[in-house]
C-alpha cells in the first residue's frame, strides 16, 4: 500500500512511486542502523559496566532483586527460604573468541534495547504519511507508550525472571557428583534472550490496539474469555517459570494478567473512538 498523505476526506495529497518509498525505508532503516551503531560502540567500550556490574550482577548476593526476595520470604514465611544463598556454578569460556565474541554480542544487543525508541520512531516516520489526520490523531503517543511497555518489561526480565531463573538452575543438581560449569556463551545468551523476549511480550497492548483496530478482536471478546486467558496465563507462567512453587509462578503470572486487563482497557477506548 503506498505511504501517501491522506486528507480526512481520504483524498491523496501527494503521490509517491514504489522507487520513492523503498528510498525514504533506507533512509529510515539507515538511521535506526546508525542509533543501534552508536549505542552499540558506546557499550562496547564501557565493557566492566556492561558485563560486572549489569549482565553479571544477577551472580552477586547483594543484587537488588535478591534483597528484596530475601526480605519478602522472611514476611511471608519468616524463613531464608527465598534467599539467594550460593550461585551454584562457575562461568568458564571454552573457545579462544569466545569472550570477544560475547563482547560484541551483548554489545549489540544492549544496543538494539537503547536504540529501540529511536527505531520505533523511524517505524512511526515512515508509516505516518500513509495515516489520515484522525488516525494520526488516535495512534498519538505510540511511540511514547511502546518504549515505557518495553523498557517495563526489559526490567521485569532482567530483575526478576532473570534472577529467580539463575537461582534456581545454577543450583539444581541431579547428583552431587556433577558440578556446573556453565559456558559463558550460554549464560550471555539465556540472559539476553529472556530479557529482551519479556520485553517483547509487554507489547501485548499495542499488538491488541492494531488488532481492535483493523477488527480481528474486540473488548467483548476478551472480557468473554477473560477465565479462560487466565488458565493459560497460568499455564504459560508455570513453563517459564524455573522455580517449581506456587509464590514464583504467581509473581510471573499476575504482570501477564495485569497485561491483559490493559489490553481489554486499550481495546476499550479504540471501540469508544470508533463509536465517536
Amino acid at each position: 500500500m503506498p505511504l501517501d498523505q491522506i486528507d480526512d476526506n481520504g483524498e491523496d495529497q501527494k503521490e509517491m512511486s514504489f522507487f520513492d518509498h523503498i528510498d525514504e525505508l533506507r533512509k529510515h532503516l539507515f538511521r535506526s542502523t546508525i542509533a543501534i551503531a552508536i549505542a552499540s560502540v558506546f557499550l562496547f567500550l564501557n565493557k566492566h559496566f556492561v558485563f560486572d556490574v549489569v549482565l553479571f550482577g544477577p551472580l552477586h548476593k547483594d543484587f537488588l532483586s535478591y534483597q528484596a526476595l530475601c526480605k519478602l520470604s522472611y514476611m511471608v514465611k519468616g524463613t531464608d527460604e527465598y534467599c539467594f544463598k550460593d550461585i551454584g556454578f562457575v562461568l568458564s569460556n571454552i573457545s579462544m573468541t569466545g569472550q570477544f565474541t560475547q563482547h560484541l554480542w551483548i554489545s549489540f544487543i544492549g544496543g538494539l534495547i537503547v536504540a529501540f525508541p529511536v527505531v520505533l520512531w523511524q517505524f512511526w516516520s515512515f508509516i505516518k504519511p500513509a495515516l489520515s489526520n484522525k488516525e494520526i490523531k488516535y495512534a498519538r503517543g505510540l511511540v511514547f507508550y511502546s518504549s515505557i511497555l518495553f523498557f517495563a518489561g526489559i526490567f521485569f526480565g532482567y530483575f526478576l525472571l532473570s534472577p529467580m531463573s539463575i537461582s534456581f538452575l545454577g543450583s539444581y543438581k541431579v547428583s552431587d557428583l556433577v558440578s556446573n560449569e556453565i559456558n559463558l556463551e550460554s549464560y550471555v545468551s539465556f540472559i539476553s534472550t529472556m530479557t529482551f523476549a519479556t520485553g517483547l511480550i509487554f507489547e501485548m497492548p499495542i499488538l491488541v490496539y492494531f488488532l481492535v483496530k483493523i477488527g480481528l478482536i474486540g473488548a467483548t471478546f476478551m472480557r468473554k474469555y477473560r477465565k479462560h486467558s487466565f488458565v493459560i496465563i497460568l499455564i504459560i507462567a508455570a513453563v517459564i517459570t524455573p522455580s517449581p512453587d506456587m509464590a514464583s509462578m504467581l509473581m510471573m503470572a499476575l504482570p501477564l494478567y495485569a497485561l491483559y486487563e490493559l489490553s481489554i482497557f486499550v481495546a476499550l477506548r479504540v471501540e469508544k473512538n470508533r463509536i465517536r
